[in-house]
């Protein structure tokens, strides 16, 4: 089973952006996929409520938050997705680096985000350094022709922070997350853009 854990401990970065986009581009390439979801305000779980069921099916724990953490998924399983709460720490965090195989870190072009993720890998080279070797950080709601997107870039290099890729500010995430659907979901040929910057993304986690 392979375990992708979606973290950042600064809220509002997107990490249910992801973790339901990642949950659905399992889901459609035909793996068994479980999205779990440790926060308290359960944003993943509600959107997965309003996913239509004639969609790649993607299941989920009915567990309170912290159950999500160390609970073990059905056997069946063979992808499993977390989205984790902002501020995560002491063992909930131990435990769900322990169990990724992968963590998505998203942040967005601002100087508080690229702070909290520096601080976060540091925090990984600090109890084992070979837990960065599994992690992606991945630039949000991001628009490249504004200073905001150039002085993260800056910053990131300043940190020695590689961007794998970024998710451009667009309202298609929007609609997708109110009707339960992914970018996944839809034919590439109708959001080629959005498709391409997920390219990056997608071929780590399949890797």
């Amino acid at each position: 089973m392979k375990s992708v854990v979606v973290m950042n401990p600064k809220g509002g970065v997107g990490k249910s952006t992801l973790s339901t986009n990642i949950a659905g581009y399992f889901a459609t390439r035909q793996h068994k996929v479980l999205l779990g979801d440790t926060d308290i305000q359960q944003s993943s779980k509600r959107w997965l409520a309003n996913r239509p069921a004639t969609l790649a099916a993607i299941q989920t724990w009915d567990y309170p938050a912290d159950l999500v953490i160390t609970a073990k998924p059905p056997e069946s399983t063979t992808h499993l997705v977390i989205d984790t709460a902002a501020s995560v720490a002491g063992w909930r965090l131990d435990k769900l680096i322990e169990r990724a195989d992968k963590i998505v870190v998203p942040l967005q072009p601002n100087f508080f985000d690229i702070q909290a993720t520096y601080e976060f890998i540091q925090f990984l080279k600090s109890k084992k350094p070979k837990d960065q070797e599994k992690v992606q950080v991945i630039a949000m709601r991001v628009n490249p022709r504004t200073k905001a997107w150039h002085q993260l870039m800056d910053f990131a290099e300043k940190m020695n922070i590689f961007l794998l890729t970024y998710i451009r500010d667009t309202q298609n995430y929007s609609r997708f997350s109110s009707q339960g659907t992914t970018l996944f979901d839809v034919e590439a040929s109708a959001f080629p853009s959005d498709y391409e910057q997920w390219g990056p993304l997608c071929e780590w986690l399949d890797n």
